[in-house]
């Protein structure tokens, strides 16, 4: 008689296939290290370019989603995390855009100002 799968019992399909997908779970994605090493780089990079004065709430935000994806790594909850520490490296970008933008909108508006006050002096503050 020749050898076929056909002939196996239904309960070894079953049993393979819980093999199968046990063995496919324990090939995750590696601890979220860099998102979080990212995120906190992030952070840092929104501090320094003074976005607690210009996008208080971006930078919160950000701050909030690190701590949050700190604790679910500690916790052992790694998909969480990733996705939390990709959120707070997203706020923190949006935190140093945003802080960027009203940085050159103020320097702007000096230059401006500037500009008209020497056309004042300069007697010329009706040409363009």
């Amino acid at each position: 008689m020749r050898f076929s799968f056909a002939h196996f019992p239904a309960r070894l399909y079953g049993a393979g296939l819980v093999t199968a997908l046990a063995l496919a779970g324990c090939a995750s994605l590696p601890p979220p290290t860099a998102e979080l090493s990212a995120a906190q780089q992030a952070v840092a990079r929104a501090d320094a370019a003074d976005a607690q004065q210009y996008a208080p709430r971006d930078l919160d935000r950000a701050r909030t989603a690190l701590s949050r994806a700190q604790a679910e790594m500690a916790a052992g909850n790694e998909r969480d995390a990733r996705a939390l520490a990709e959120l707070s490296s997203a706020s923190a970008d949006l935190a140093s855009a945003r802080s960027a933008q009203a940085q050159a909108e103020a320097t702007l508006a000096q230059r401006r100002a500037e500009v008209t006050s020497l056309r004042r002096r300069l007697g010329t503050e009706d040409l363009p």
